[in-house]
């Protein structure tokens, strides 16, 4: 019934646009989208499928079985898990209906080290912002919408041909607003919640809520990565539009802490199309929204990428656990805030990476951000002699926590690498209110945005770029660069060198992209 409804609406034929880009290389047969994580004795592969499969398809690892389980209620939607695995080791993995008949060509796919292991090098690839619905590009300067979802993958092709071992994809896989929070009718249904139709009082899987959410996510995940990503681990944090909502809060409306509703969809979007977070033994069990009864011992706000004694990732949702509670307000739990300071203080790992989905170092002025800088529009800049409206004191004091302790790495690089600014940025933060970082610098880093709409830029939508905030001394070695990059960061064991892209889409031809060369390289040399 949801399909019949949908295909005589604008949804419908959104839904007929979002077709997997042609593998390059490879069969990919039937399957649609191919997304996995690893660590080091497990996989989770998200898959989906260009028609229902009646019966559990048969993922192999090397010769051994991995568990499936139908994530919709079609049967185009599938989960793998593999577990028992040896580290370190490269797999070749098949996936056949259950009739035995190949789904696809078999691919390779590897564990990570041991956690006591000491591997040499470690690649990995940063982005955000890769989502929207697909816009148009007729050539240099003419386009409209979020860059097109063809030049989205042509941008993550070129960041794979440096043979990434893992990325992350930092937040804003997503857009979809409900609501409207800029202009008329604010707090309203936006065009995108009146085209959607969901029924509010339902769950996401209801058979009209699923095709609208189908029809609204999948253009803006499947042929961004199709399964160009089969063999690269891909660590997905969601940030305020993957809860279907933008960070806004007026009068009219205050979207987070999000709606149940709304809650329900980024967990059902996440559970049909990218991985969840593995288990690590170093992460506590009972963090929030970590072992949910429908997601076993997964993860799905916060995360580890740990790849032997070289290189940790902590990565955190900073949307899921906001709370409105003035000078005690947090953005992320306070159990998960003392997780991430124990894991910066311990010494085990090499080095240590923080990755939050809302950027340090840099304010648009907008509501949802750490700091509490607002734009004021007659003189066009940052002031906080402004109050920012619903903005909480809390989340400062909870970024300066944060502050302090990766400062206090005694031989580390202290390095924070974040999503969500639409921009691509470097700087080194010497002080964050009355805390002095000086003698140990954190070097902040805006990762890169993929898919950015025309509109979606700071400076377009707020008026004002990234800029550092009032409470900040920045210093800023690549001041934020509104254009779509990447960035690739190679640890070593006695540095860390970050290259960073950009591709303008208003000066450059497309085949720039497939020879895209770092515009900056930066190496960091830890002190110990």
């Amino acid at each position: 019934m949801g399909a019949a409804v949908f295909g005589r609406l604008p949804l419908g034929v959104l839904a007929e646009q979002g077709g997997p880009p042609a593998a390059r290389g490879w069969d990919a047969g039937s399957v649609r989208h191919l997304l996995p994580a690893a660590n080091d004795s497990r996989f989770l592969i998200k898959a989906s499928f260009d028609r229902a499969l009646s019966a559990a398809p048969e993922l192999r690892v090397g010769g051994a079985a991995a568990t499936a389980r139908m994530t919709d209620t079609a049967g185009e939607h599938w989960q793998f898990q593999a577990s028992g695995l040896a580290a370190g080791r490269r797999y070749t993995l098949s996936l056949a209906d259950a009739g035995g008949a190949a789904l696809c060509e078999p691919w390779p796919l590897a564990t990570f080290p041991a956690p006591d292991a000491r591997p040499e090098r470690f690649r990995l690839l940063f982005f955000t912002c890769a989502g929207g619905p697909g816009g148009s590009y007729a050539g240099i300067g003419e386009r409209s919408g979020f860059l097109p979802t063809a030049i989205r993958n042509r941008l993550l092709r070129r960041a794979l041909s440096f043979a990434p071992d893992a990325a992350v994809a930092n937040g804003d896989h997503m857009y979809w607003d409900l609501h409207t929070w800029l202009g008329d009718g604010v707090g309203e249904l936006s065009p995108s919640g009146r085209i959607s139709n969901f029924d509010f009082s339902a769950s996401p899987f209801a058979t009209s809520n699923e095709a609208a959410l189908k029809a609204a996510a999948g253009p803006q995940i499947v042929p961004v990565y199709g399964t160009d990503f089969r063999s690269t681990p891909v660590f997905f944090l969601q940030d305020d539009h993957d809860h279907w909502e933008n960070d806004a809060a007026s009068d009219e409306i205050v979207n987070f802490p999000i709606p149940w509703f709304q809650l329900q969809l980024a967990r059902a979007t996440q559970h049909l199309y990218y991985p969840e977070f593995l288990p690590d033994a170093r992460r506590p069990a009972g963090l929030p929204w970590s072992g949910a009864g429908d997601r076993g011992d997964l993860s799905e706000s916060f995360g580890t990428l740990r790849y032997g004694t070289l290189a940790e990732v902590l990565l955190y949702d900073v949307r899921r656990t906001l709370t409105l509670a003035g000078p005690t307000a947090v953005f992320v739990d306070r159990q998960v805030e003392r997780w991430l300071v124990d894991r910066t203080r311990d010494e085990e790992v090499r080095h240590l990476v923080h990755a939050p989905s809302n950027p340090f170092g840099w304010s648009a002025g907008k509501w949802g951000e750490w700091y509490p800088d607002i734009l004021d529009r007659e003189n066009g800049e940052l002031t906080t002699a402004v109050p920012k409206p619903y903005w909480q004191e809390g989340w400062l004091r909870q970024h300066d926590r944060l502050a302090r302790a990766i400062a206090a790495q005694p031989t580390r690089v202290p390095l924070v690498v974040s999503g969500d600014l639409h921009a691509i940025g470097m700087g080194r933060m010497h002080r964050a209110g009355t805390v002095d970082l000086n003698a140990n610098p954190i070097t902040a880093v805006l990762s890169g945005p993929i898919g950015t709409s025309v509109r979606g830029f700071p400076s377009v939508v707020r008026g004002i770029g990234a800029t550092p905030p009032a409470h900040l001394d920045v210093e800023e070695s690549v001041a934020p660069i509104e254009e779509h990059g990447f960035t690739l960061a190679d640890f070593l064991a006695d540095r860390i060198v970050l290259r960073q892209f950009k591709w303008d889409v208003n000066r450059q031809p497309l085949d720039a992209i497939d020879g895209l060369e770092p515009f900056q390289t930066t190496v960091f040399e830890p002190r110990g």
